[in-house]
């Protein structure tokens, strides 16, 4: 077969004029087999990671990996790492994966897709009889989800050094089971040092995924060529005032502490949109005290997560932030706090990674635009160690982490292939 390229090929060579695609069938039903697993009667998918429910999905992976031929091996905090073996074993491995945790609402394809579709790359190379001189490896990444354990992406961050292996271990859901514990429990707590591949780092990453939005769906475009990520700040916030009765204080000498709140909820939103086209701001979380009909509230707590695609943007939003707020405080004759609890930097992914998606889709004859990720991925991570870049496809209504999340057939398949070629360039 001609695809059958020296090492040397260079990307934009690397799409044959007949294209080799996989089987859109199989890959179909290995997200429907996987998705059985922790099935929800709305039709969604319930598979917290960590649980039986976990160890089964982990357990069918792993089954479907071995019939290929493939080498399994498991690290510290349970990223499960497939390796099909290349011709030159001097060849870093280029690797693809996702995860197979869900939401405890969650849908058949977040994640799910980007583990099945490199196993099925690695399937259709198989069934062609084509070698790479790299290594290809699938890897399912530990809780990316942070459903049960925080933190979210625990398995890539701990890979990526992130934090520690003991700090992941002893975080514990809400029943106190430790992570640890809980690894030794279903059998997945590995021997391989997390951060240890062999044969040395990879040589690039990619990791299909839904979008998880609705730009692709809204531009009619197939693939989105994915640049980055955004940034992410959130921050939690105490406003106090002064609990007293509804009836007899006075407008005049309140210090209500959800009206001053009310107003830095505005702020957020008015700084997001400051921040076009790539500015996020919102308010997910508020608690109210004493929460009575006839009592002035007291207290106000509010979340804020600020995302942006630059880091100096995202300074800039703290700031206006922290400046805004403490002066509708102190207009308000409020106290407040303002503690910043994440801080994610924004992620670029490397340009010859990029080069290879946007090649691929336009040697398939797809169309694609550029797509910023709004929502954090395993590749983050991964991109702080070897190259990397994302691949998405559309999901109806741009709707995620929902027992309604859906993905049509031929636009999974689709990813894929562009998956496959993108993979193809760097390891042949």
């Amino acid at each position: 077969m001609h695809l059958a390229a020296p090492a040397s090929a260079s990307a934009s060579a690397s799409v044959e004029t007949t294209p080799l695609r996989i089987d859109s069938d199989r890959l179909w039903q290995s997200l429907m087999d996987l998705a059985e697993i922790g099935a929800t009667d709305k039709g969604g998918v319930c598979r917290l990671a960590l649980t039986d429910l976990d160890r089964q999905g982990r357990d069918l992976f792993v089954s479907w990996c071995r019939a290929e031929g493939m080498a399994v091996r498991v690290d510290a905090i349970g990223n499960i790492f497939a390796r099909r073996a290349g011709t030159d074993p001097a060849r870093a491995a280029i690797a693809t994966g996702s995860h197979i945790d869900t939401q405890p609402t969650g849908g058949k394809f977040d994640g799910n897709f980007g583990v099945l579709a490199g196993l099925e790359v690695v399937r259709t190379l198989n069934r062609q009889g084509i070698d790479t001189a790299a290594p290809i490896e699938v890897i399912a990444w530990t809780n990316e989800e942070g459903s049960r354990f925080v933190p979210v992406m625990m398995g890539s961050g701990v890979f990526a050094g992130a934090f520690s292996l003991a700090h992941a271990h002893a975080q514990v859901d809400g029943d106190g089971k430790r992570v640890g514990d809980e690894l030794e429990r279903i059998g997945y707590a590995g021997s391989q040092p997390p951060g240890e591949v062999p044969g040395g780092m990879f040589g690039a990453y990619f990791e299909a995924h839904i979008e998880q939005g609705p730009v692709l769906e809204a531009h009619r475009r197939t693939i989105g060529v994915v640049p980055g990520a955004l940034g992410q700040r959130w921050f939690d916030v105490t406003v106090t005032g002064m609990e007293a009765h509804a009836g007899p204080t006075p407008m005049g000498l309140r210090r209500d502490a959800l009206l001053a709140a009310s107003r830095m909820v505005e702020v957020v939103n008015a700084i997001a949109l400051a921040r076009a086209p790539h500015g996020r701001g919102t308010v997910g979380y508020l608690q109210v005290t004493p929460n009575s009909r006839n009592t002035i509230p007291g207290t106000v707590k509010f979340s804020v997560d600020f995302r942006n695609l630059d880091e100096a943007g995202l300074v800039a939003m703290e700031a206006t932030l922290r400046a805004d707020c403490g002066g509708i405080a102190a207009a308000a004759g409020v106290a407040l706090d303002i503690e910043r609890v994440v801080n994610f930097p924004p992620c670029h992914f490397a340009p010859e990674c990029i080069a290879s998606v946007r090649d691929a889709a336009e040697a398939l004859g797809l169309s694609h635009m550029e797509v910023v990720s709004g929502a954090g991925h395993d590749a983050v991570y991964v991109a702080d160690l070897a190259p990397a870049a994302m691949i998405f496809v559309p999901c109806k209504d741009g709707i995620s982490h929902n027992e309604i999340e859906f993905a049509e057939q031929s636009d999974l398949a689709a990813g894929a292939d562009v998956l496959l070629h993108a993979m193809l360039a760097h390891a042949r």
